[in-house]
């Protein structure tokens, strides 16, 4: 389980950090070529890293469902639509969103069990912990008004 939560927190460290790259590529350059540098640096790097690591056994694919074979389409969604927010609403703002949707949705997936995972029940006491997360979260983002200061 420790090694989950690392895991899990490295991952939204990577997200944040790769966010503010994305952002600063997609100053130089257009959202559609962002993506296609994200996306293909990954690719490049997967593959490395899968044949050092995994061999040929990398290649070795065991059946699923053949609507998982297209999960890369949706990270061009999450790619561009992570850069264009961050464009259009700044970082914490758009990230805040991004982390409200990505909770709100699990939850969903979770109580539903849908894409094979297994359903966990919704009760009284997580919808109280998801609400009290996303209140932290827009708390965390609310600008206090400013008190003017009187210069004598």
């Amino acid at each position: 389980m420790i090694v989950g939560i690392l895991m899990a927190l490295a991952a939204g460290s990577f997200i944040s950090v790769q966010t503010m790259f994305n952002s600063k590529v997609n100053e130089a350059v257009s959202s559609q070529t962002t993506t296609a540098l994200v996306l293909g640096m990954g690719f490049v790097a997967s593959l490395s890293m899968g044949l050092l690591f995994e061999g040929v056994e990398y290649f070795a694919l065991k059946p699923m469902h053949a609507w998982y074979w297209f999960s890369g389409l949706l990270g061009i969604g999450v790619v561009t639509c992570v850069v264009r927010g961050v464009k259009l609403l700044g970082a914490s703002n758009a990230i805040l969103l991004v982390m409200v949707s990505q909770l709100i949705c699990a939850l969903w997936w979770d109580s539903v069990g849908w894409f094979g995972l297994e359903t966990v029940t919704l009760t009284v006491q997580k919808a109280i912990g998801v609400t009290v997360l996303i209140c932290g979260l827009i708390l965390f983002k609310a600008t206090p008004k400013r008190l003017k200061t009187v210069s004598h």
